[in-house]
This record gives structure tokens, C-alpha cells and sequence, in this order.
């Protein structure tokens, strides 16, 4: 099972941010639509992902003068990104290496989703939970 199957599943639409917006736009953002991480473009490039770890990191260098920084000044680059046809597996381990919970999903250069590892882990559950049951009726026909 690929990434492209879990966005069939949870859709393609993304919410981006565009790099010269505060942090504190980010921080609105991520509460409002209870998720975790945005892409970052300027114009119609991906140029980062800012997390909310990022904006921990930029609260405990600067306090609350780092809500008024923008977004180019905290966020994670170079963006890590994996692609449509890329496995379940592989996008964990990549995340697993990097230490990163997001991963933006591009084809041909342009920003299709993203993934989280919520997203990955509850894939994988899924997919243990369909073979334990194809194991059960194998053994029950047995």
C-alpha cells in the first residue's frame, strides 16, 4: 500500500502558508484546523514546512517577540518530501531517520499533500489487521 491510496483515502487538499506571513499567523492556523505542520511557499514554490516545533524552538530562543518573525525565518529547510508511489514503509522510515512527524507529498515538482505519521501508522494498523484475519481464515479452511 503506497501513499497515493492513503490520500485517495484523506484527500489531497493542503493547507500552505506563504513564507513572509508571522508565526503568529502559523500558530492561528494550526489551532484553527487542528493539525500540526504547514508548507511553506513563496509564490508557487515549496520551500519549507514549519512545524509546531518550530515555533516552540523560536518561543524559547525569543519569547513572544518571535510571533511577529516570519514564517522564511523559522521553518524547516530544506523540505524533506516524499512522492505518490512511495510505500507505507518507506515514508516511515524517512520519517523515523530525520526525526520528522510531516511529509509533504510532490509529483512532478508540485505539492499534491501531505502526510502525517498519524496518518502512516494508523495505514499500517489497517494493513496488520487484514492479514492477522486473512491468517484466521486461512487456518479455519485448514
Amino acid at each position: 500500500m503506497g501513499i497515493a491510496a492513503i490520500l485517495r483515502d484523506k484527500g489531497h487538499a493542503v493547507v500552505t502558508i506563504a513564507a513572509h506571513h508571522s508565526v503568529r499567523d502559523v500558530v492561528s492556523e494550526l489551532v484553527v484546523r487542528r493539525i500540526g505542520a504547514l508548507p511553506v511557499t513563496e509564490g508557487e514554490s515549496l520551500v519549507g514546512l514549519v512545524s509546531e516545533r518550530d515555533v516552540i524552538r523560536a518561543l524559547a530562543a525569543e519569547g513572544a517577540a518571535a510571533l511577529d518573525r516570519p514564517v522564511r525565518e523559522v521553518m524547516t529547510t530544506p523540505i524533506v518530501t516524499i512522492g505518490l508511489h512511495d510505500s507505507v514503509t518507506t515514508a516511515m522510515a524517512l520519517m523515523t531517520d530525520r526525526r520528522i512527524r510531516h511529509l509533504p507529498v510532490v509529483e512532478g515538482g508540485r505539492l499534491v499533500g501531505i502526510v502525517s505519521i498519524g496518518d502512516l501508522v494508523k495505514r499500517r494498523i489497517e494493513e496488520v489487521e487484514q492479514e492477522a484475519l486473512a491468517l484466521r481464515d486461512y487456518i479455519a479452511q485448514a
